[in-house]
């Protein structure tokens, strides 16, 4: 019995055995794969990405004549002794009120072996002469082929005998919050410079309706600008364009414009020498939670139309108040977003435009104008007929002092001669209204999505939105003719 139970006990400590020493072996691969991966996130060097890179960035120098008065002042305070000696200086070098040559720096990179070069539209604008500095020294003279200052991108062309070496663009939209990318470019004019960090934000909003920028924490210097921002693949993922300090210098906070939007941006440029975004003709405002609920809107989201001057979106029978819930088959979640979706679209194009209004949805058909057209003439307000109340009677509602446009406020206001409504003429500013921006002078011509030309008007809209369970009245009101959507708690 005893013999039996060593053997057996023997057995059992020879499988316990390796059973250990199989766990230390996945135990040590473990390892090992985890080194690989952390390898393979983190490299060790830049120096591979940034030999096969640098010879398609470039330093840009522009030179342009400025007029003397318009440059530093004078090297001397006036009435000073030394004065005299400086103008005589100054003169004996003919140098006077003449016209001197100004000079800037700025990075770029080539995008094709025939000699496209893309950089910052400021790094360039006003430049009467390009030099391209390459990074083996050779310079060429560039030719300016187009720029857009929406997007703050340029493209450039020189001539080469020989096939130049040039970098790939790269999606931009699968880049992601902490990925490592690489700066090249120019810093403070002291040549060819590499800065690595990661990607601390996308889709960033500086003040541009086209702005989709990376945030990166990889050092962005003066001269950077108009340089490559480099996934590790190698591929051009921004455009460096701006960075965020106190003192002019790198803190951390760089900006680079989106890959996607200056691909689009320069597959225009080269095709026709500038730009060409689609124009849908609206004004439009962001969807809030009480503006929703005023008008019977499930979600917080779309863009709410605020006047519909002429152009497509008009001849396709939009009006004031409607929400664009889907442009093109794609979900609008807010006005920036519809603003880019609409400026990518081709000039020209019919598009499909899911509309919100009057607690349901329609369908309009809408082709599409050119933005760059359009922007040249300002839009006319349309303005709704209707009848005036007579006399200076003023009513009081939501903390507004109301009143009917007299010839007197008509005046006051320079409203147009067919205007209607109602004249804000006070505002408590314990109000509702008050905090949601409504002040005296503004003009409200809308209420409920139906338009008002009296007190009566207006409280017909209340009673029908209180009747209707509605928390908030929505209001159209304008300010020297900009129209804008307020929700009004009726609470």
């Amino acid at each position: 019995m005893s013999r039996q139970v060593v053997a057996r006990t023997a057995s059992d400590f020879q499988v316990s055995n390796a059973v250990r020493g199989l766990w230390l072996a996945a135990l040590a691969i473990g390892l090992v794969l985890a080194q690989a991966i952390a390898a393979s996130a983190r490299p060790d060097s830049f120096a591979d990405l940034a030999d096969s890179v640098s010879p398609a960035v470039v330093n840009i120098t522009t030179t342009t004549m400025v007029a003397r008065g318009t440059g530093p002042g004078a090297i001397v305070p006036e009435g000073s002794p030394f004065e005299d000696f400086f103008k005589e200086f100054q003169d004996r070098n003919n140098q006077g009120d003449r016209p001197r040559r100004s000079s800037a720096l700025g990075s770029g990179f080539v995008i094709s072996e025939d000699g496209f070069i893309v950089t910052n539209n400021h790094v360039i604008d006003g430049a009467d002469e390009i030099i391209i500095e390459f990074f083996s020294g050779e310079e060429l003279e560039a030719k300016l082929v187009g720029t857009d200052k929406k997007t703050d991108i340029a493209l450039l062309k020189v001539e080469s005998e020989e096939p130049l070496a040039f970098v790939p663009f790269g999606n931009s939209d699968i880049a992601r919050v902490g990925d490592w990318v690489m700066a090249v470019g120019n810093p403070l004019g002291q040549g060819f410079s590499v800065s690595a960090g990661i990607v601390s934000q996308r889709n960033r909003a500086l003040q541009g309706a086209y702005d989709d920028y990376i945030q990166t924490d990889a050092a962005i210097n003066r001269g950077n600008s108009g340089g490559p921002l480099f996934n590790m693949d190698g591929e051009v993922v921004g455009v460096n364009t701006a960075i965020l300090s106190p003192n002019g210098g790198s803190i951390g906070i760089g900006f680079s414009m989106a890959s996607n939007v200056v691909v689009r941006v320069i597959d225009q440029l080269r095709e026709f020498g500038e730009t060409r975004r689609g124009w849908l003709g609206v004004r439009i405002q962001d969807v809030t939670e009480d503006v929703a609920e005023a008008i019977g809107l499930e979600k917080t989201a779309g863009a709410m139309v605020t006047d519909v001057p002429e152009g497509p979106a008009k001849e396709a029978g939009m009006l004031a108040g409607d929400v664009i819930m889907s442009f093109d088959g794609v979900d609008v979640e807010d006005t920036r977003g519809l603003v880019r979706q609409v400026g990518n679209s081709d000039v020209g194009k019919t598009v499909r435009i899911v509309v919100f209004r009057e607690g349901k949805t329609q369908t309009l058909k809408v082709t599409l104008a050119r933005r760059e057209e359009a922007e040249g003439a300002v839009p006319a307000v349309q303005t709704e007929e209707g009848a005036e109340e007579e006399g200076p009677a003023t009513t009081e509602m939501f903390g507004l002092t109301l009143s009917a446009i007299s010839d007197e406020l008509r005046a006051q206001l320079e409203l147009s001669d067919d205007a209607t409504g109602l004249v804000v003429t006070d505002v408590s500013e314990a109000s509702d209204a008050f905090e949601k921006g409504v002040r005296a002078g503004d003009v409200i011509t809308e209420a409920g999505q139906q338009k008002v030309s009296s007190a009566s008007d207006l409280k017909k809209q209340v009673e029908q939105a209180k009747e209707a369970g509605r928390k908030s009245l929505l209001l159209l009101v304008r300010r020297s003719g900009e129209p804008r959507f307020v929700a009004i708690s009726l609470e």
